[in-house]
């Protein structure tokens, strides 16, 4: 088999032509093949496993990420998404502040 395609790229050499096939699969794996083509935007998408690859978009984003399948997770990590989406409380802090200033002082230093 191997020899065939050998012959038959010898023959295309040596009859001065050269066939190039393109089709969808080709432009994924190296560039499109168009003189105009719509305007996309590189992108990282990361997998719910952790991996990410690279593709083009037609928004402007930096990063996209797909979303986890909760039913193949353990009810911990169940728990613990959960919890994650949950509004955290906010700790409300009360200081007194002790406050002597006297603004009847400052007011020999206004302008009329």
């Amino acid at each position: 088999m191997n020899s065939k395609i050998l012959l038959n790229i010898r023959s295309t050499i040596l009859n001065g032509y050269s066939k190039r096939n393109l089709n969808n699969n080709v432009a994924s794996i190296t560039k499109i093949h168009r003189e105009i083509y719509t305007r996309t935007y590189p992108t990282k998408v990361v997998l719910p496993n952790g991996a990410s690859i690279n593709i083009r978009y037609h928004e402007p984003r930096k990063i996209i990420r797909l979303p986890l399948d909760l039913s193949s997770l353990t009810e911990e990590e169940k728990k613990m998404r959960l919890e994650k989406r949950k509004p955290k409380r906010k700790v409300k802090i009360s200081d007194t502040i002790e406050d002597n200033f006297n603004a009847k002082k400052y007011l020999k230093y206004l302008k009329k």
